[in-house]
């Protein structure tokens, strides 16, 4: 299936060093499976100095530097859907 033209990009940023690695696949594999069609693209960036950043269509949505803190699980699911779908229900990850 070819992504549509308009789907988002979503992009994980990832500290190599830090082995963050298993922690962005796991949150790209939740959001893949919780906007399955609504998602044009995932990438994992590697990246260094301890970064784990998420970015919708180029526009930082959560860094963990200003946070001091990775984002939940939760938390991300609702901040995508705030961009790219405001009325799609989220089911369990809503309350």
């Amino acid at each position: 299936m070819v992504a549509k033209i308009n789907s988002p990009r979503i992009e994980i940023h990832y500290c190599t060093k830090c082995r963050f690695i298993l922690r962005a696949n796991w949150l790209a594999q939740e959001l893949l499976m919780t906007f399955t069609d609504k998602i044009g693209e995932l990438a994992l960036v590697p990246s260094s100095g301890g970064v784990f950043t998420v970015l919708v269509d180029g526009e930082e949505i959560f860094s963990r530097k200003e946070q001091e803190r990775f984002p939940e699980s939760k938390e991300l699911k609702q901040l995508i859907r705030d961009r790219i779908e405001p009325d799609m229900p989220l089911g369990h990850s809503e309350a």
